[in-house]
């Protein structure tokens, strides 16, 4: 499922340079910031920095986890868990047990997700084609 550029954690400005390259989709940003060398002529042609694409691009990246909002995608790299790659390693109750605790700091989520969807999360990250390379 392809979300709108704004859902990924995208402000105002950005949405609009990145519009303005006819990019509206996170799949579109995932497609042109797969790599170094895209990010770089991104950030050149939208003045948002590369390393502010790359985690914009890891965010949509996380989404295509199914189950995966823009919330779950967002408290993820606070208890560690930068990409889908970092994902398929993790252990789901030591995660669960990670996100309440950031969640308690934080207050990210309205709703914790149970340890069973986050197994379903770990299955799935193991299960994707490769995305973005650093």
């Amino acid at each position: 499922m392809s979300y709108p550029i704004s859902a990924i954690g995208t402000d105002a400005d950005e949405a609009k340079k990145l519009k303005a390259l006819r990019i509206r989709t996170a799949e579109r940003l995932l497609e042109r910031a797969k790599d170094s060398r895209g990010r770089k002529n991104l950030a050149a042609e939208s003045g948002i920095g590369e390393r502010r694409l790359l985690r914009l691009a890891n965010t949509a990246d996380r989404m295509r986890i199914k189950g995966m909002g823009r919330e779950y995608a967002a408290i993820l790299p606070e208890v560690g868990v930068s990409t889908v790659n970092e994902l398929k390693y993790r252990n789901p109750s030591k995660l669960a047990k990670a996100i309440a605790e950031a969640n308690k700091k934080r207050k990210l989520l309205r709703f914790l997700p149970p340890e069973k969807l986050i197994a379903r999360w770990i299955e799935q990250a193991k299960k994707l084609p490769v995305k973005i390379t650093y």
